[in-house]
């Protein structure tokens, strides 16, 4: 398993970045995003892992749960 580390500036540096994320790659977004309409919604159909960057311990949670997950079920 490994991390990919992306700041983007635009949302057209997705379609850059689309072209480096290798397959199986969930990414991680602001829970904001979840509110934007047709953006959200699809963003949470592909399977995207929300965080809340104001709540610092609630996202830590998040990315430890799937941490957990990526190992117990060896998944890269």
């Amino acid at each position: 398993p490994y991390v990919i580390v992306c700041n983007h500036q635009a949302s057209l540096d997705l379609l850059g970045m689309v072209e480096f994320i290798p397959d199986r790659c969930v990414p991680i977004a602001k829970k904001e995003l979840m509110y934007m309409g047709t953006v959200g919604w699809a963003c949470w159909l592909t399977g995207i892992i929300f965080i809340d960057r104001h709540k610092r311990e609630d996202a830590i949670d998040v990315i430890s749960q799937t941490a957990r997950t990526i190992r117990r079920e060896n998944v890269r």
